[in-house]
């Protein structure tokens, strides 16, 4: 049997995203050199490229934005949903240009290689989110080397090995390593970040951080609560220490079910002595998972903006934006759970409440505001109930 012919790099390639399946895109690469292994993803936002790759949800991912135009309004200190880039690296289809905005401080291409992270460009993104849809997310490893020079079967074969997010527990390897006190508030054109905003009156919102984005605890100090945040395996007792008058459920990356072995106990006796609880992304599976529900890997999974979610209600429909590969599945809630929301995309549940218990949560990401500003409610009416 003859050998399979060697892949010839291109000409001027200095990029490359290789898939568990074969198959091999060549393009320019930017950024950091080297090579990550990882899921790959797409998002849809038109905006909002290094909120994304900062949010710790994208952990173990490469982000393939469909939006052609990434890296033009360049990158600053504000722009950012924690310390590091969480996000292996992007795929773009047009160069990054020179900034032009007001705000940038940073050129992208600068900005990702201060933080470790690889950009590939020149690749035609619509195929390949295309190839994503109806494939599935894959697994796959970019890689960027100024001389061009890949090893590409060394490379396949590292994306065919590495295990995949189901199964894997990432929250731990994101979360704050101790309690901290969060106290700013949201940002406003030419003021920044309402830096000591929190109202030392207000309701105290303990937060399990199982990967959180920071605009969340904002929007927790401006609807008026203290906020203290705790590691993501904080126990029960680590969480009533602080006193809390209601506990938040944050986002995070990987497996729900993998999260759950030591999230789940908690929220169970945190339901049973009745605190209200509010959680968003990865905090809503985990607190489907304690009821007794139970979570899939989605086939693409929902990422961007502008995804339309279906209140019950009311029927209102309320734009959107989300990052998540796994669902509660709204057939296995117990009687005591009612959907509350429905993505008006494939139907998979978005929100969740409790009728016997002060606890409610949401698939989506009220905090990110995609342009409108639909479900920011949510936050003044958690806040609120425990005034």
């Amino acid at each position: 049997m003859a050998e399979t012919e060697p892949v010839r790099v291109p000409q001027g390639a200095t990029g490359v995203l290789v898939l568990a399946s074969g198959d091999v895109l060549f393009g320019r690469g930017f950024g950091a050199v080297g090579s990550a292994v990882g899921e790959v993803c797409f998002h849809t936002a038109m905006t909002g490229y290094q909120e994304a790759m900062t949010d710790p949800s994208f952990e173990k991912q490469i982000i393939t934005f469909t939006f052609p135009h990434i890296g033009n309004v360049g990158a600053n200190g504000e722009d950012i949903e924690a310390t590091n880039a969480h996000a292996l690296g992007c795929i773009v289809r047009e160069d990054v240009t020179a900034p032009s905005n007001f705000r940038a401080a940073q050129h992208f291409d600068e900005w990702l290689k201060v933080n470790g992270r690889i950009g590939l460009s020149g690749i035609d993104t619509r195929a390949l989110t295309r190839m994503i849809r109806l494939r599935g997310a894959p697994n796959g490893v970019i890689a960027h080397d100024p001389d061009g020079k890949f090893d590409i079967p060394a490379l396949i074969e590292q994306a065919k090995a590495w295990p995949g997010l189901e199964g894997m527990d990432l929250a731990k390897d994101v979360s704050a390593l101790q309690s901290y006190t969060w106290e700013d508030g949201l940002w406003t054109l030419g003021q920044g970040y309402a830096t000591h905003a929190a109202n030392p009156e207000g309701p105290h919102v303990v937060a399990i951080d199982y990967g959180l984005k920071r605009n969340i605890l904002r929007n927790l100090v401006a609807a008026g609560a203290r906020v203290t945040v705790v590691p993501a395996t904080a126990s029960f007792e680590d969480v009533m220490r602080h006193e809390p008058d209601g506990v938040f459920l944050s986002n995070g990356p990987g497996d729900p079910a993998a999260t759950g072995e030591y999230a789940v106990p908690v929220i169970k006796k945190l339901l049973e002595v009745g605190k209200p609880l509010f959680g968003i992304c990865l905090g809503h599976q985990m607190l489907g998972l304690a009821v007794g529900a139970k979570t899939y890997k989605m086939h693409q999974g929902h990422r961007g903006a502008n995804h339309p979610v279906k209140r019950s209600d009311d029927g209102r429909v309320e734009i959107t934006s989300m990052n998540h590969g796994f669902a509660v599945d709204v057939e296995t809630l117990p009687a005591n759970a009612e959907a509350t929301h429905v993505s008006l995309f494939d139907g998979s549940l978005a929100g969740l409440r409790l009728t016997d218990k002060p606890a409610f949560s949401v698939q989506y990401h009220p905090e990110a505001s995609p342009g409108p500003q639909d479900s920011h409610y949510l936050f003044k009416q958690f806040v609120g109930a425990l005034k």
